[in-house]
């Protein structure tokens, strides 16, 4: 009888029971403290059940609510009745409900017994401990905790505020150095009583008990006080997700909780049959004199963590999807959009699925529908061309299209008259490539057959949310690959930009382009855009383009064709 339990119990009373009795099983004397929210009914259930058992104990029963004195108080309380009452408990584990024994009983009696003088408690000072989530280290010491976290969230944020506005800090008693660390360890009686007898110990409670979350710092500062020999580390598994939430573990942690040879695990799921029968059993279990070492399962929580908080590149998820920036990668590969090509090029979206084998789309944020490939009205992960869903979240269709057709390099069209709200997404992504040829929506005004004071308000309108797009895109904070051609500039050499792209995208192993995709009939564009500045509409995104004369008569001059500036 050299290992004493201290259990404390607010849920799962049966998993509580079941893992008691293993330890008592291995002679090791137990006390639970069953939290006093349990009701009377549940709680007399529980000690009749164990009513059998000699060597268990029950402790004057406290409110244990996280982060407050209550954990503090029924630790002490269910401690002092362990010294009392089994005065051959030379170490006194302290454990949870929901801790489960990973290896034999009989390996951690041996293990105490070779460190009789041993304390196993991890304590580091508050310059020291990276783990502190929540924006108080060394200020949990020297302000005041009187209500709350969880129940009284806003009076606990607001009398933080006041105390730092205040600028009076409590008085730390002396002699102490606060220190923190996990809630579960392992203390030896020498220790642990000098604790629970120092007389001093009233001042020591009435410190701690504004302290925020004192049970990870009332034992952790007390035993430096008093322990010849402190190992700062804890002989139970317990790991902490990013938020500095515990990580629960089920059936399929099985083989990881074996791996790290650790002598307890918590928080264990109470429904996790597998876990409980694999480590509670009797059978005879392989002898295994490995020193408890979590460090070797931590790549695998980092993994978890990262995958968590950073997930795959353009897959978002509930952890990140609300924060702006948490994205690991805006999305998951590249794609290629293409903005006045199709305007001034015939039939450019079949030539360039041809010249490249990617999947090639229309207008995807067409105001009428997203125009899929092939004329398709859903895509790959049941995307539909409904305008309404899609602008519903732009980002989202945009995200989604390139993950659900991962491995095809997806190519689209875009337009002053599309949604514009996608286009700061696109421009920051890395994964983009963006090629514009500004002023080219001028080109189905002048083919059309509208009336001439309709295309040039039209024109204008345009002119001013495509202005407004290659701002965006020309900011300094845009990731993507962008490329821009007036419409004049493009017109003069086609062939060499449009061999860069189709190389860029690299679908295919492609020799120099021996197709040009058939440009459309310009004959009269330069008088076209000379009218629209006739009547007060300046084009100036499309570049220089000359105006033809009109038809000569013999009696005129010859003159040269001038240029629309």
């Amino acid at each position: 009888m050299s290992v004493g339990i201290v259990m404390l119990v607010h849920t799962a009373l049966g998993r509580a029971e079941q893992v008691a009795r293993h330890w008592m099983r291995a002679g090791c004397p137990v006390v639970i403290h069953v939290d006093s929210m349990v009701p009377k009914r549940i709680y007399d259930s529980f000690v009749t059940a164990l009513s059998d058992e000699p060597d268990v104990r029950f402790s004057r029963r406290h409110r244990c609510e996280w982060g407050t004195w209550g954990l503090v108080a029924a630790s002490q309380d269910a401690s002092e009745l362990m010294l009392k009452d089994f005065p051959e408990v030379r170490h006194v584990y302290l454990t949870s409900g929901s801790c489960l024994p990973l290896r034999p009983i009989e390996e951690l009696i041996d293990y105490l017994d070779e460190r009789p003088r041993t304390d196993f408690i991890e304590s580091a000072t508050t310059a020291d401990v990276p783990w502190t989530v929540g924006g108080l280290d060394n200020e949990r010491f020297t302000l005041f905790f009187p209500f709350s976290w969880r129940r009284n969230r806003f009076l606990f944020d607001r009398f933080v505020e006041f105390q730092r506005w205040l600028g009076r800090p409590r008085r730390i008693p002396k002699d102490l150095v606060p220190h923190m660390g996990s809630q579960w360890w392992c203390l030896t009686r020498q220790t642990l009583s000098a604790i629970l007898q120092d007389p001093e110990r009233a001042a020591f409670d009435r410190y701690f008990r504004k302290v925020w979350i004192p049970d990870e710092s009332y034992f952790q500062t007390l035993a430096r006080l008093y322990s010849t020999n402190i190992e700062s580390r804890s002989l139970t598994l317990s790991k902490f997700d990013f938020q500095g939430k515990p990580h629960i573990f089920y059936d399929d942690h099985l083989q990881l909780l074996r791996r790290s040879d650790c002598f307890v695990a918590r928080k264990i799921w109470p429904h996790a049959e597998r876990l409980y029968h694999a480590f509670l059993t009797d059978a005879d279990s392989a002898s295994n004199r490995q020193e408890p070492n979590p460090g070797k399962i931590d790549r695998i929580f980092a993994k978890a963590v990262d995958r968590r908080t950073r997930g795959r590149a353009g897959l978002y998820m509930q952890s990140r999807f609300p924060n702006y920036g948490w994205e690991n990668g805006v999305t998951a590969g590249k794609y290629s959009v293409f903005q006045g090509f199709a305007e001034l090029f015939q039939d450019f979206e079949s030539w360039l699925g041809r010249a490249t084998g990617a999947q090639v789309h229309g207008h995807l944020y067409a105001p009428e529908r997203a125009e899929f490939a092939g004329g398709q009205v859903t895509l790959n992960g049941a995307m539909s061309d409904n305008a309404r869903m899609r602008d519903a979240n732009p980002k989202a269709f945009l995200t989604n299209l390139v993950w659900n057709t991962r491995g095809e390099r997806q190519c689209f069209q875009h337009g002053p008259r599309d949604t514009q709200e996608i286009i700061w997404h696109i421009a920051r992504d890395p994964n983009a490539q963006i090629s514009v040829i500004s002023g080219a929506w001028a080109v189905p005004l002048f083919k059309s057959n509208a009336n001439f004071a309709d295309l040039r308000a039209e024109a204008a309108q345009l002119q001013k949310i495509e202005s407004s797009m290659l701002d965006g895109l020309r900011s300094p904070d845009a990731k993507a690959r962008i490329r821009i051609w007036t419409m004049a500039e493009f017109i003069e050499a086609p062939m060499e930009p449009l061999q860069v792209l189709i190389d860029e995208i690299g679908q295919k192993t492609m020799r120099r382009l021996a197709e040009a995709p058939v440009m459309e009939d310009l004959s009269g564009f330069g008088q076209f855009l000379q009218n629209l500045k006739n009547q007060g509409m300046h084009p100036y995104l499309m570049g220089d383009f000359p105006v033809e004369p009109a038809p000569r008569n013999a009696n005129q001059t010859k003159r040269k064709p001038y240029l629309v500036k």
